[in-house]
């Protein structure tokens, strides 16, 4: 039996300027109006002026508004489903109108350990909601994403930097830690530190090295590798120490504190990039990729 408030609901759902929808779509997803400002390319303030004119087109309030905390009314939580659904009927429209080939590619670069944290059930997801675009994923390290995504090379980059560096669609701060091996662990008071990590250049291995040499300490590579892999499993066998984020520490590893005598590191972020032509369908992949990066830092906090 279909609820007449429903009905009714769903018919002035249907008369609701999309560019509205978007907005409030992203303020609660985002949990706030400064990041979903960023997400829809629009300033907190005209955001906030949007979710008001929103609020008088539907008659109710819908949003919570408890300082930066911001979390959907009953109301909104109705609309939220139905919004959500009419902006993806109205994206898969502009698609086929835009391109009725078929034909078109995203070219996407992640990080080794998202590629490996789940992301990849999400570009699945994405790739088969998409039957008629091609999607080109390549794991590398960050620097060279970046530079690719520069190039011209990517079409959408997710990637480490360190924290503050200006230009991103969205970024999140990244926890990373000291790690050695639970089962052999590394004499942490050595009169070198063996290192394992990426090549020179990764910004891990810059970040512990630094760290070292801050406090005087001596440092030699002990496991070089290309390989997220390939690093895990070495911090696991006892080789040395490494810096890995908090998705990439495995149960057989032990995280090390301040107390075991070593230099905080320096912070990184995530960003997220897209090419200055991207197309409507790379930013929408970066929307989706957003929404999974907002969900994994809520879950670690």
């Amino acid at each position: 039996m279909i609820n007449s408030s429903s009905v009714d609901f769903r018919m002035e759902a249907a008369m609701l300027d999309l560019e509205l929808l978007r907005s409030f779509v992203s303020v609660v997803e985002a949990g706030g109006f400064t990041r979903a400002g960023e997400r829809v390319h629009r300033t907190q303030s005209t955001v906030s002026q949007q979710i008001k004119r929103l609020e008088d087109d539907i008659g109710q309030v819908l949003l919570h508004r408890d300082g930066k905390n911001v979390r959907p009314t009953e109301a909104g939580e109705r609309l939220l489903s139905y919004a959500r659904r009419l902006l993806s009927l109205a994206e898969e429209a502009r698609d086929v109108l835009r391109q009725p080939d078929g034909e078109g590619a995203i070219r996407l670069g992640i990080p080794e350990d998202f590629a490996a944290y789940r992301l990849t059930k999400l570009l699945g997801a994405f790739s088969r909601s998409h039957p008629g675009l091609r999607l080109d994923v390549r794991a590398d390290q960050s620097k060279h994403l970046a530079r690719d995504l520069e190039r011209g090379e990517l079409d959408l980059a997710l990637f480490k930097r360190a924290a503050g560096e200006k230009g991103a669609i969205a970024v999140w701060p990244e926890r990373v830690h000291w790690v050695t091996s639970k089962s052999h662990p590394v004499d942490v008071h050595a009169a070198s530190v063996p290192l394992i990590g990426f090549p020179a250049g990764c910004l891990y291995r810059a970040g512990a090295i630094h760290a070292l040499e801050s406090v005087g300490r001596a440092w030699h590579m002990a496991y070089s590798s290309s390989s997220l892999s390939g690093i895990q499993a070495a911090v696991a066998a006892g080789m040395g120490l490494s810096i890995l984020s908090e998705m990439s520490i495995q149960s057989d590893h032990r995280v090390l504190t301040a107390k075991d005598g070593f230099a905080p590191i320096n912070k990184t972020e995530v960003a997220l990039m897209a090419s200055p032509d991207a197309s409507p369908a790379t930013l929408r992949l970066a929307d989706r990729l957003a929404e999974f990066c907002d969900a994994v830092q809520a879950k670690a906090a």
